[in-house]
């Protein structure tokens, strides 16, 4: 295996991080974060920021928050 180089990785990471690289490009990448600190960090911030967007679509507002909109919003729609 060869170091992809900094270059190669950065413009694959986000394929990289969700499997859709060959297996040969996967290895070459992943061995190029184990000794690329600059690399590595910028894989983690993307990995963690897909995590937080993922997880907050699965999150439902409170039904009493949702109750509120809804009646402010036929309050204006009465008021105009």
């Amino acid at each position: 295996m060869t170091d992809c180089g900094c270059e190669k990785t950065r413009k694959d990471l986000e394929e990289y991080l969700r499997n859709e690289v060959c297996k040969t490009a996967s290895s070459d990448i992943r061995e190029h974060l184990a000794g690329c600190p600059g690399c590595r960090d910028e894989a983690l911030v993307s990995r963690t920021l897909t995590e937080v967007l993922a997880r907050s679509c699965k999150e439902a507002a409170p039904e009493q928050l949702r109750e509120m909109v809804l009646t402010r919003l036929s309050e204006q729609h009465t008021v105009a």
